[in-house]
This record gives structure tokens, sequence and C-alpha cells, in this order.
């Protein structure tokens, strides 16, 4: 039960992190997903690195709390479904209009 409760605690953790950081970028990496006449589209990948970041911090963690073996799969699926998540929810993406 408590593994449970920490990997959706990651979840959220991650999810925030990844939009949160795509709605604010500080480091404004974009990636120019496509153009059109009336406008481009745009990738904004710092809340992804941001929110990959933080995940290897809590892995280092675990692997200093020796317990590499029992959370690290447990963190590693709250990290890819809050990616999933997230890019479900257009989080980083962007629409530029030219008007």
């Amino acid at each position: 039960m408590r593994k449970a409760i920490i990997t959706i605690l990651q979840f959220f953790l991650f999810l925030i992190v990844f939009g949160a950081f795509s709605l604010f970028p500080p480091f404004h990496i974009e990636h120019v997903l496509g153009t059109t006449p009336t406008g481009t589209r745009i990738f904004i990948a710092d809340g992804l690195l941001i929110a990959l970041v933080v995940y290897l911090l809590i892995v280092l963690i675990e692997l200093l709390m020796k317990r590499l073996r029992i959370s690290a799969p447990w963190t590693t699926v709250a990290f890819v479904f809050a990616a999933i998540v997230g890019f479900m929810m257009k989080f980083g993406f962007l629409t530029r209009s030219t008007f």
C-alpha cells in the first residue's frame, strides 16, 4: 500500500513539474514542429527535461539509500505515466499565430 501511495505522489510531482515548466520555460528550448501560413506549431521541451532531471535525482537518492531494486521500477512507472498524461494534455505544445 505504501508503494502505491508513493508512486501516485511521484506521478503528481512529475506531472506538476512537467506542466509548470512547460508554461513558464526557464531555458526556452523550443523545437518547431510545423509551419503554416497562419501560424507555427512549437514544442517547448523545458518541462519534460526538468521532469527528467527530477526523476534522475529521485533515482539517485534511491540508489544512495540502497533501495534501487525496490523503488526504481515504481518511480519509472510514475514518470512514464506522467509523461504520457502530460503529452495527452498537450503540455509543452504551443501554436504561435502570425496575426
